[in-house]
């Protein structure tokens, strides 16, 4: 059996075919979209966090921007 059989069988898996089509798998990107905000904010990789690394360099951004206006 190839791959994309395989693929198309477990889709059609999924309830709601008939009335949701195609955004009958919204949920599950809802989740998806969750727990990989959760995985940034939560789970350290080395010492930092994803958002750690955004905020250093956004103040890291703003000072350079402050001192090339000269303030």
């Amino acid at each position: 059996m190839l791959v994309s059989q395989r693929l198309k069988r477990l889709l059609k898996l999924v309830p709601g075919e008939r009335r949701f089509g195609f955004y009958r798998f919204l949920p599950f990107f809802f989740v998806l979209g969750g727990a990989m905000e959760w995985f940034m904010i939560n789970v350290r990789v080395g010492k930092e966090t994803f958002y750690d690394v955004y905020r250093r360099k956004r103040s890291e951004r703003l000072y350079e921007a402050r001192l090339e206006k000269g303030e």
